[in-house]
């Protein structure tokens, strides 16, 4: 069962589970802490997570900036880390949770990283041009200050496969509402400001991880998945069937499978 917290002025958490072993989990860009409603019940492991809401996400104060918004929510998920912890993390989350462990590898007992959207990771790579393209309708929508319009054709990439017009009014204008955060997660996700492909920095992870992504996902997802699973030392990688970039939402039973394989391995 689920259970609402307010940790601070700024920071809301949601709750998960009862066991003894502690997690925090970092959802995705557009969505917030509920995302995770059904993948957590389907955990065979007992945990007692506290999902965060994001800056600017769900019941967190909102964010506009300046600053560095993937550290601003890798101190979110950071302030909840009292000891050693099982960090699971998706998409932007999932970027997010990688900073936490390099900065405070002590505290991460296992780190799981859902569709880890770090785009520097792909450059140089033909996915990289195939993501760019992709990217620019909702650039040019964005830059024009269409918001409305720059969330449906982000969706339309990000999506897992749900049409625009399969969505409800509300949730429409959620994502619209914040569709200014991708743009300042990039210099992070795709400039890599936080150093993490800095040579000897992944190598030096030694906690089990799990790289889980959609086998629909945009092809960009499995380039990056490759090139950080190549360098760390303990890693799974799996690919969830049908599944797209919003899998933990979408296909929530095997997403908590692979989410225990890992837990076990830790």
């Amino acid at each position: 069962m689920a259970r609402d917290v307010v940790s601070d002025a700024s920071v809301h958490v949601t709750h998960y589970g009862a066991g003894a072993r502690a997690a925090v989990a970092l959802h995705c860009s557009l969505a917030h802490s509920g995302a995770w409603k059904a993948m957590m019940a389907a955990l065979r492991t007992p945990l007692a997570v506290e999902a965060v809401d994001l800056p600017g996400h769900g019941r967190s104060a909102g964010w506009d900036g300046p600053g560095d918004f993937t550290a601003a929510c890798a101190a979110a998920g950071a302030g909840r880390i009292g000891g050693p912890v099982d960090l699971i993390g998706h998409s932007g989350g999932a970027v997010a949770a990688l900073q936490i462990a390099l900065a405070r590898p002590e505290t991460v007992r296992t780190l799981t990283l859902i569709e880890p959207v770090l785009f520097a990771a792909a450059k140089g790579h033909p996915e990289w041009q195939g993501h760019v393209a992709a990217m620019a309708p909702y650039e040019a929508a964005l830059g024009r200050g269409e918001r409305m319009l720059a969330a449906e054709r982000f969706t339309e990439v990000w999506g897992g496969g749900t049409p625009w017009a399969g969505l409800d009014e509300r949730s429409r204008r959620y994502m619209a509402e914040r569709i200014h955060l991708i743009a300042a997660g990039m210099p992070a996700l795709a400039d890599d400001n936080a150093g993490i492909l800095a040579e000897g920095r992944l190598e030096a992870l030694d906690m089990p991880v799990m790289i889980i992504a959609g086998a629909d996902s945009p092809p960009v997802i499995a380039r990056i998945a490759g090139v950080i699973a190549a360098r760390l030392p303990d890693v799974g990688v799996a690919d969830v069937p049908g599944a797209g970039h919003l899998l933990p939402v979408t296909h929530p039973a095997e997403v908590a499978g692979l989410v225990d394989v890992n837990l076990e391995r830790g």
